[in-house]
């Protein structure tokens, strides 16, 4: 299924806001890797014991708050720039953090270093959606 060619089906007048429909894409898409090497990186970090706690704790809340982040990219036609603007924030600031935690264990855990560059990328994607939205 394109998902895509569904959000760009609907018109530009229907959209509460205007949106650059291929960025949207882009940090989409962004998200959703971020949440996978989130969810995949908590779970190895909890076979590994209490000394990982900090990093599997951020790394779930860094997938739940990516993937809501993605749903709510999904419809549009339901948000506003200052909910839109909010939930980027938000998932900039996670993606920090988990990206920061997991890059104290990056040279151990692989997994963590996979995590690092998927927030990282996700990170990038979410302010250039928000400095086009200022634009």
């Amino acid at each position: 299924m394109d998902t895509m060619a569904m959000m760009k089906s609907m018109s530009a007048t229907e959209m509460p806001m205007a949106m650059d429909m291929d960025m949207m894409q882009d940090t989409m898409m962004a998200m959703n890797a971020a949440s996978m090497a989130a969810t995949m990186c908590s779970a190895s970090d909890m076979r590994m014991g209490s000394e990982m706690a900090t990093c599997a704790a951020l790394c779930s809340n860094m997938s739940m708050m990516a993937d809501t982040g993605m749903r709510m990219m999904m419809r549009p036609m339901g948000m506003d720039a200052d909910s839109m603007r909010a939930m980027l924030m938000a998932c900039t600031a996670m993606g920090k953090a988990c990206a920061a935690e997991c890059r104290t264990h990056a040279d151990m855990e692989e997994s963590c270093r996979y995590c690092a560059m998927a927030c990282d990328e996700m990170v990038a994607k979410c302010e250039a959606m928000m400095a086009s939205m200022s634009a």
